[in-house]
């Protein structure tokens, strides 16, 4: 019994040995492991934090966003923009202070201010419209000297729009609400109706309303508001400050397809006009009366500068009605995220429009400087 168990031992042994021997004089090369796939290129900016923005671009829209869906540029940065309408300025703000839109672009500058000033943790992050063009009519052949022939007079406008006040200001008035008979309130359809009834002397106009203007035989345009104010800020992006902290990646995407749809605005607006015509609904008459006048300024740029100048003339005029002193402004102003943005799309897609790209980045340093414009 034991030598049959000694030579099973044996045995097994040197199959062992012969199994190693084998192995080791093959010629065949082990199994690799796959190899892995190289990872997608991601861009500078990094990969959005989320890839749906809801977002409200009022009745009138947004012709920057009409464009970058057209030409494809949200794809181009994984982004899709779901429009969320509301009826009104504050409306908007509602629906941002509920968290039912991510953004709101056409609200003003007032509007958000004035959330901020009560302590609303908004942030403004960029722009729309720099200035609308946004006519100030009178009776048929009134002289215009400048803003100093307000002063006395009756004015159909609302007290919110900082660049009329400021503007009085500027000429030496201390107190502008109670040089000027501001009658507000007022749609703009009735304030021209007062002016020509001869009840009001002047009357502040919507960009939707440059068309009638031109055409009425009964008033002239006297100025535009952003004659007396230029570069006043019309429309700036906002959104919740924990939204801007969350999705930094987003924003940047966001602001990379509205600066190529603000380049290619610049250098066919003769398309954009048509594109925003259908967008809107509107006729191209209709659109390329505001659109195409030198009046009407659209740029992503956050315009910190007249931002802040904005803020000082609405405090200096009593708009803050329920103010938190111990909100400072600045803070709820992000130009960072904007400025990265423009230095990747520069550089990813500058060679399209080198002038353009050029123009922005000086526009970016003359109005995010810190102070506010005089």
């Amino acid at each position: 019994m034991k030598k049959s168990i000694k030579l099973l031992s044996i045995v097994m042994a040197l199959l062992m040995v012969m199994s190693m021997v084998a192995a080791c004089g093959s010629n065949e090369a082990p199994a690799e492991e796959p190899a892995e796939e190289p990872a997608a290129e991601e861009s500078a900016l990094g990969a959005p934090e989320v890839t749906t923005v809801k977002w409200n671009s009022g009745t009138s829209k947004n012709v920057l966003i009409t464009i970058a869906n057209e030409k494809g540029y949200f794809a181009d940065e994984g982004i899709t923009i779901e429009e969320v309408p509301a009826d009104e300025n504050n409306s908007a703000m509602a629906l941002l202070a509920s968290g039912k839109v991510d953004v709101v672009s056409n609200a003003g500058t007032s509007n958000p201010l004035d959330q901020i000033s009560q302590g609303v943790d908004l942030t403004i992050f960029g722009g729309h419209m720099v200035q609308g063009a946004m006519p100030i009519i009178a009776q048929k052949g009134t002289e215009w000297h400048g803003v100093e022939d307000f002063v006395g007079k009756k004015v159909v406008a609302n007290t919110s729009y900082f660049a009329l006040t400021g503007a009085v200001m500027n000429t030496g008035v201390e107190n502008p609400l109670e040089a000027v008979e501001w009658i507000e309130g007022m749609d703009y359809p009735d304030a021209l109706a007062m002016v020509e009834r001869g009840e009001a002397d002047y009357a502040l106009q919507g960009t939707g309303n440059v068309q009638t203007c031109k055409e009425s035989g009964t008033v002239d345009i006297v100025t535009w508001q952003g004659d007396i104010m230029p570069d006043y800020s019309c429309c700036r992006m906002v959104a919740q400050t924990d939204f801007v902290k969350n999705n930094p990646n987003t924003l940047k995407h966001v602001m990379v397809a509205l600066l190529r749809a603000q380049a290619y605005y610049e250098a066919n607006k003769e398309e954009a006009v048509k594109l925003h015509a259908a967008a809107t609904e509107q006729t191209e008459e209709y659109v390329s009366a505001f659109m195409l006048d030198e009046h009407y300024k659209v740029n992503v740029d956050p315009l910190q500068d007249s931002v802040l100048r904005a803020w000082n003339i609405l405090d200096a005029t009593g708009f803050f009605k329920d103010k938190d002193d111990s909100v400072k402004i600045e803070d709820h102003i992000n130009t960072a995220l904007y400025k990265e943005a423009l230095d990747y799309a520069e550089a990813t897609y500058g060679s399209e429009y080198p002038d353009f790209f050029k123009a922005q980045q000086e526009f970016f340093a003359s109005n995010n400087t810190g102070t506010a414009k005089e």
